[in-house]
């Protein structure tokens, strides 16, 4: 039976960069879960695999029969969540399921999955420095960059609902931190 990895951060920490990093770790045996969705897949998207396309009624039929371990309403008719089925098909296979989600939803599935679980939280070096990678990374409108470091300022206030945190200001240094604090949680 395989673990729960749960990795949070608010945008622009790196966290996609520092999986993308340790997922093909073999020795940790990690596997993404596919999302469920009410968006239209994109050409060339394929439902299974990239996500769970299903319908706003589906959605919401599936959310009040307690299927899901945590979902989101982004905006009116437009949902995304991770199915507690989704996490024990990969837990079932003895692999350990990766959840790269918002915080709130981290500290949703924490609760469910208790010591099954493990919830780390990536942190930036400051506010400041995030404000940086943000602007660095030239892809948003400064009205965008704002929204982001206010997101973030409010979510920092959850890393103490995390297991553990790690801070990326080193992306070498953070990559080996999260490694080996999922390696002993998944090998333990």
């Amino acid at each position: 039976m395989g673990k729960l990895i749960i990795i949070s951060a608010p945008s622009g920490t790196g966290k996609s960069t520092i999986i993308s990093h340790i997922i093909n770790d073999e020795s940790l045996r990690l596997a993404f879960s596919v999302s469920a969705t009410t968006r239209q897949p994109r050409e060339g998207e394929v439902d299974g695999v990239d996500y769970y396309y299903m319908s706003v009624e589906e959605f919401e039929r599936r959310v009040q029969a307690d299927e899901f371990a945590e979902y989101q309403q982004v905006y009116e008719g437009r949902y995304y969540g991770t199915l507690k089925s989704e996490i024990e098909r990969i837990m079932d296979q003895g692999r350990n399921v990766v959840l790269d989600i918002d915080v709130l939803g981290g500290i949703n599935v924490k609760k469910i999955y208790g010591d099954r679980a493990l919830a780390l939280y990536i942190l930036p070096p400051s506010i400041e420095a995030l404000r940086e990678r943000l602007v660095g990374r030239g892809k948003d409108s400064a009205e965008e960059i704002e929204r982001r470091v206010a997101k973030a300022q409010f979510e920092l206030g959850y890393v103490d609902a995390y297991d553990t945190s790690v801070v990326n200001d080193d992306l070498a240094v953070a990559i080996e931190q999260v490694r080996d604090i999922v390696d002993k949680f998944v090998n333990q």
